[in-house]
């Protein structure tokens, strides 16, 4: 449970004291709200009522005459008049007259419900709301400025230990000895070894690194500080330094603890060098605090510091020296085995069949990140609630694999008959490609069902194990198959459609990519043509060449793809039976598996082999 949070107030108290200000303003008001009910008249319509003997009483006073009516609570006011026989008049009607027709307010009290309540009420309901509100929670409230307001989790509370982190083995390995350390850290000290000050954890996008951090601090059961390196960042200049001093202040109040700063880019990026730099700039106040406090810190002093980001090429090289942050932890992808092992541990939160084959389900997520995988098994639950079914099974957790990369399928979306022919040789001419290539990946599925992605249809080839190395003829074979379905729309139809638009795009990132990165090029041998920024978040290529060799590139990329294509054509003329076959079949069929496909395919070359050649 975060502490911060355990000293707030019910919500019963502060309706208790807004209700208490309303009945005081209330009660103050009222002589206020009723002298605001007088109705002004003339004199002689008081002079008439007074002969028609309406009123009652009277109170006269230096500069106007109030009187109230028989029966009536209204006041009425009118002014004075030279009428030297007035209060024989009144005197003959039998009218009372009084001195408090209306009761008099004291200034003091006139002041108070007129400035200081209003001023009061204001704030206590601006504190409330910002207190109670998000701004408050994230420490951007001006009645708590200056204050790091981490979230403070007891270790004991902490669920997260390691064998809740599947897929990342070589990362607890490192963050193991950290928990070691703060267990029994006389075994370092007593060698003379210090931990290191600093711990990065870098990687992709919902690898784990936040719950990497949690399982540390759950494995070491000792106080776990977090907060977001954006929530250092304030619109007053110096809040974000002071929320850093606060911070490590209180992790040195609760040492042994653990200290975790998620998305340290925010505040840890490469400090400006330029003249127009600004030194005064906040984020680089906080920054520089941030290197105080981390040289501050000793060896033994129990807090032991962890940052997470997927951006490390863009942080300051002053907090990635050594004596801050020593050791950088890499949060990578998880391979095969690690993707198998992510679903076996999310799969135990629901309901599933005996037999299902998670080693497939993970060769068929090749690239997904926990997160997705997470996602993945979900889907698979939700599905299996959507069609009354009490488990999940394997095809729940197949299909839930394309809504999470392909989209759900678009059930309004009506393909006419020539469109649904021609997606179904499109998707055909990808498979058959591949299949008739050697170093491909097997087709695990072809559909003609559009998705919410904007995708008519695809084909989907999964990887036997791991693949961490590519060949030339690999990467070749790729594109090829990538051009594959705009050949069989080429070798049948004679026309083109927009429907290659995502193979265009892939293929031609490919084939940059082996001319400017891979050195797979003889005319540019192992020369470096472009430089790759952000590679956890997609790794944008930027071209670091002259315009002449740029477009000497791309000269070379059009024919490398068109190369590709041409073999591609060629391949698919060759097998045109089997083209028609099988796209015939998945036209009828709309969804056809792998192994469908190569029975086909395997069949129509039996069939063709000649009599004595088949005994």
């Amino acid at each position: 449970m975060d502490e911060n949070n355990k000293q707030r107030k019910p919500i019963i108290y502060y309706y208790a004291v807004v209700m208490l200000i309303l009945c005081l303003l209330n009660l103050f008001m009222l002589p206020q709200m009723r002298q605001a009910q007088i109705v002004e008249t003339s004199y002689d319509t008081f002079i008439a009522e007074i002969n028609e003997d309406k009123i009652e009483e009277v109170e006269v006073k230096s500069n106007q005459i109030l009187f109230q009516k028989k029966g009536d609570e209204t006041v009425y006011r009118t002014g004075i008049m030279n009428d030297p026989g007035l209060t024989d008049r009144l005197l003959e009607h039998k009218i009372k007259f009084s001195s408090a027709i209306i009761e008099e307010t004291s200034p003091w009290i006139s002041l108070l419900v007129s400035w200081l309540f209003p001023i009061l009420l204001a704030t206590f309901l601006l504190r409330l709301l910002l207190s109670r509100g998000g701004m408050g929670s994230g420490g951007a409230s001006p009645f708590n400025l200056g204050k790091s307001n981490a979230r403070v989790y007891k270790g004991s509370e902490q669920e997260i230990r390691f064998k809740d982190v599947a897929g990342e083995d070589e990362a607890k390995e490192n963050l193991q000895e950290i928990v070691t350390y703060l267990h029994d850290p006389s075994r370092y000290k007593n060698i003379g070894a210090t931990m290191p000050k600093g711990i990065l954890l870098v990687g992709p996008p919902g690898t784990g690194k936040t719950m990497l951090a949690k399982a540390v601090a759950g494995e070491s059961n000792v106080p776990f500080f977090s907060i977001s390196g954006s929530e250092f960042v304030e619109m007053f200049v110096g809040m974000g330094a002071s929320k850093v001093r606060d911070l490590f202040k209180n992790a040195k109040e609760k040492a042994p603890c653990i200290v975790f700063i998620d998305e340290i880019d925010a505040i840890g990026g490469k400090r400006n060098t330029g003249a127009l730099s600004g030194a005064n700039d906040e984020r680089e106040q906080t920054l520089n605090q941030l290197l105080t406090e981390m040289d501050g810190f000793e060896g033994n002093n129990g807090v032991v510091i962890l940052a997470a980001t997927n951006r490390p090429e863009s942080l300051d090289p002053a907090l990635l020296r050594p004596g801050r942050f020593d050791r950088r932890v890499p949060v990578e992808l998880p391979d095969l085995q690690g993707r198998e092992e992510i679903l076996r541990v999310h799969a135990k939160r629901i309901k599933t069949e005996k037999n299902i084959d998670y080693n497939v389900i993970a060769r068929m997520a090749s690239g997904a990140s926990g997160a997705e995988l997470a996602n993945i098994v979900n889907e698979a639950a939700l599905r299996a609630v959507r069609e009354n079914r009490k488990a999940v099974t394997q095809k729940d957790l197949e299909e839930s694999i394309e809504v999470v990369f392909a989209g759900y399928q678009k059930k309004n979306a009506i393909l006419t008959d020539a469109e649904k022919l021609r997606v179904s040789y499109h998707e055909v001419g990808h498979a058959l490609v591949a299949a008739l290539q050697t170093d491909s990946a097997p087709v695990q599925k072809i559909t003609i069902i559009p998705r919410t992605s904007g995708a008519l249809g695809y084909t989907m080839q999964v990887e036997e194990g791991n693949h961490y190395l590519y060949t030339k003829e690999e990467l070749e074979n790729r594109i090829a198959t990538l051009t594959g379905g705009r050949a069989a729309e080429e070798v049948k139809f004679g026309t083109i459609s927009t429907g290659a638009s995502n193979d265009i795009e892939q293929a031609t990132k490919v084939a940059r990519a082996m001319i400017t990165m891979y050195g797979m090029s003889d005319d540019f041998d192992m020369t470096a043509m472009a430089t790759v920024s952000s590679r956890y978040l997609g790794g944008d290529a930027t071209l670091a060449c002259s315009d002449k060799t740029a477009a000497a590139i791309d000269a070379r990329v059009i024919r490398l793809v068109r190369q590709q294509h041409a073999k591609a054509k060629e391949l698919l003329e060759e097998h045109r039976d089997d083209l028609d076959r099988i796209s015939r079949y998945l036209y009828e069929k709309e969804t056809i598996t792998g192994e469908e496909f190569m029975n086909i395919l395997k069949k129509a070359d039996e069939d063709t082999v000649p009599a004595e050649t088949a005994d």
